[in-house]
């Protein structure tokens, strides 16, 4: 096969790779650069292509590898090691105390907001914060689960507007 060949059989496949790109990188400009590294590794190992076998099949492989690799490559880069001696931490007794006080402050006002809410929205935001799931809440008060997570999204809102005041 011939070098014009061989370069017209890539480009006439290379459309079926770019949504392959798309969906290996979710980015756009990403996908880009890969579609056109592969092509390029395509070109470079020309003499590794069989005459006869499936090209798509070829530079998928080639796609997913370069993909694989360059993830793996980027993952050893973001990974920090830290080499600080920690003797200090080692040895060091802890001497803050929290300050529970506050703390039962700001929830005895949150509470006191939370009961001003309308019965509505208070019991189920109440409900939700105890842990229940959404379709759990929905059955104990015989309401559509669309209506409940308004509700808590409007209590939500409710709370935090009356929580800015503060």
């Amino acid at each position: 096969m011939s070098t014009i060949e061989f370069n017209d059989l890539l480009v006439g496949n290379s459309d079926f790779l770019k949504p392959f790109a798309f969906t290996l990188t979710r980015d756009n400009e990403e996908a880009k650069d890969l579609l056109q590294e592969t092509l390029y590794k395509a070109l470079a190992n020309r003499d590794k292509y069989n005459v006869g076998t499936n090209v798509k099949a070829w530079m998928y492989t080639i796609m997913r590898n370069i993909f694989i690799n360059n993830y793996r490559r980027k993952s050893r880069q973001q990974t920090i090691f830290d080499n600080t001696p920690n003797e200090f931490l080692i040895n060091h007794t802890q001497t803050a105390v929290p300050n529970t006080a506050e703390v039962n402050l700001r929830l005895k006002d949150i509470k006191a907001l939370l009961h001003k809410l309308p019965d509505i929205f208070r019991n189920p935001f109440e409900m939700y914060f105890e842990g229940y799931k959404y379709n759990e809440i929905a059955q104990t008060l015989n309401e559509p689960l669309g209506t409940i997570k308004s509700r808590i999204h409007f209590a939500r809102k409710l709370l935090k507007e009356q929580m800015t005041r503060f």
